[in-house]
């Protein structure tokens, strides 16, 4: 017989996911909290009265933590994000070219 070790993330009474790794449910359960912190601020704001929508859009907001705080200015991209961009760029150049030449 073989033990499992799982990692449940629990919200008010109900199970919200299931983990094999206390790291990965640890991530998840503060990303449920920011979500929960992004949802009073938003509520707080007379832009969104839907509460569903609210919700939604904060735990988008949560899950979306690292590009959300690129784009505040408060974090510098990843050197991989800026490789990315650098290749698409290259082979954007690249087409154009062809394009051109054709």
């Amino acid at each position: 017989m073989a033990v499992i070790i799982k990692y449940v993330v629990e919200r008010n009474g109900a199970e919200k996911m299931t983990f094999t790794s206390k790291a990965e449910a640890d991530a998840y359960d503060k990303m449920l909290d920011t979500a929960d912190e992004l949802t009073h601020f938003l509520a707080a704001s007379t832009l969104i009265a839907d509460e569903q929508l609210a919700e939604a859009l904060a735990l988008y907001m949560a899950q979306q933590k690292d590009n959300l705080l690129v784009a505040l200015g408060a974090k510098k991209p990843s050197a991989k994000a800026d490789k990315v961009d650098k290749a698409e760029k290259t082979t954007k150049t690249k087409i154009a070219a062809v394009e051109q030449a054709a």
